[in-house]
């Protein structure tokens, strides 16, 4: 079997095109790779702060649900408390009151 007669400059040259070629893809892959990195952190930060802001809201309406708690028990059981909201909600009195009502004079 014959061999080729191969210059050593051809693979040498041959070595450094493929070696360039890997650094070329492996750079690209790694800016690609990084590309994304910065996409999912930022979507990250954006929902830290969603988040953030829907625990606000949440202890907001929880304070607010046991308020009316509170209130709803007191209706139950408290009929001192039970004439008053009736007084000031619905403008009821007892027999006998007298009851003033002002308009409100703004425009």
């Amino acid at each position: 079997m014959a061999t080729l007669p191969v210059d050593r400059a051809e693979i040498v040259d041959t070595r450094r095109i493929i070696l360039a070629l890997y650094f070329v893809l492996l750079t690209g892959f790694g800016i690609w790779a990084g590309g994304l990195f910065l996409a999912a952190r930022g979507e990250y930060n954006q929902l830290k702060v969603t988040q953030a802001a829907s625990r606000a809201k949440l202890a907001v309406k929880e304070a607010e649900l046991r308020e009316q708690q509170r209130t709803l028990e007191r209706l139950r059981t408290d009929p001192e408390f039970v004439e008053k909201v009736i007084r000031q909600r619905l403008g009821y009195a007892k027999p006998g009151d007298l009851i003033f009502r002002f308009e409100d004079p703004s425009p």
